[in-house]
């Protein structure tokens, strides 16, 4: 289990294998990249590459969004928050998300659909 999880903003995807070498390297494996660059799902598919590296996809908005990650490689998905559209997309895509709430019928929500890890 990695003891924090960096959330990177990657602006370009030629640095990201090695971002993600001296991440893994200083004992954080878990890395999310957020989807706010356009250079974010090249980065996602650069890291995957990497031995020892858990990526995933943040800022997950869309179906769109959750097809492109788990595309470049992503292994989980985390999202400010929870649709149904997006819950279906990620059930659809076995891509395990983590997921925001902000009042208990959301919390609700999501313990239903069988999310018990929010955040």
């Amino acid at each position: 289990m990695a003891p924090v999880i960096p959330v990177l903003v990657v602006d370009d995807a030629e640095t990201a294998a090695d971002l993600a070498r001296a991440l893994i390297a200083g004992g954080l494996p878990a890395l999310e990249v957020t989807l706010r660059t356009p250079a974010a799902i090249d980065a996602i598919r650069e890291m995957a590459a990497v031995p020892g590296g858990v990526v995933g996809a943040g800022t997950l908005l869309t179906e769109a969004d959750v097809e492109a990650a788990k595309e470049a490689g992503a292994t989980f998905g985390v999202s400010p928050g929870a649709t149904r559209r997006l819950l279906d997309a990620c059930e659809a895509n076995d891509l395990p998300l983590l997921a925001g709430a902000a009042t208990p019928s959301e919390a609700m929500h999501l313990l239903e659909r069988g999310y018990s890890v929010q955040k």
